[in-house]
């Protein structure tokens, strides 16, 4: 799958995880998404699901969790899909739901678009790249079976992530 970034340059350079991901070829810099490509939007209504798999490419905009709302409120061409919950591996969000880097929201959309090795591959750059794997594998088998977005909250049940009913 290809993977594309679309950069705003809002974090600190050396801990950016998207440059990092440009740096080693694994992911192209963009200034424009096609229709046809995946838009990782953390606002998006729908989720992403196994069989979006189609797509042409998975692109994460990379800015700052502070800055996220404004950046997210641009209109971006293309299907804007929200990751299922998952935990941040990486040292600054540790273990928060949802608070994820872009090489991370890229490599969970690739784990549950069936693209285990590329997902690896992608995360084996980063030092604390296994911990997110770690922090999520489960979950990632989960959602890699997902027919629809209504078998996602039992999911989370049982897992502990949302209180039982």
């Amino acid at each position: 799958m290809k993977l594309q970034v679309l950069m705003f340059y809002q974090d600190d350079p050396r801990k950016c995880t998207a440059a990092k991901m440009l740096k080693f070829g694994l992911a192209q810099n963009i200034r424009k998404i096609s229709s046809r490509g995946i838009v990782l939007d953390p606002f998006s209504e729908k989720t992403l699901l196994p069989k979006d798999k189609s797509a042409t490419s998975i692109v994460g905009i990379d800015c700052s969790w502070n800055l996220a709302t404004q950046a997210f409120s641009k209109r971006f061409a293309g299907i804007k899909r929200r990751l299922p919950p998952l935990f941040a591996g990486n040292p600054v969000n540790y273990s928060k739901l949802d608070k994820l880097t872009t090489v991370e929201a890229l490599a969970a959309s690739l784990f549950i678009l069936g693209s285990r090795e590329q997902a690896l591959e992608l995360l084996d750059k980063f030092k604390w790249g296994h911990t997110f794997y770690d922090l999520n594998e489960n979950l990632f088998a989960e959602y890699s079976k997902l027919k629809d977005e209504s078998q996602i909250e039992p999911i989370l049940r049982d897992y502990g992530i949302l209180a039982p009913l």
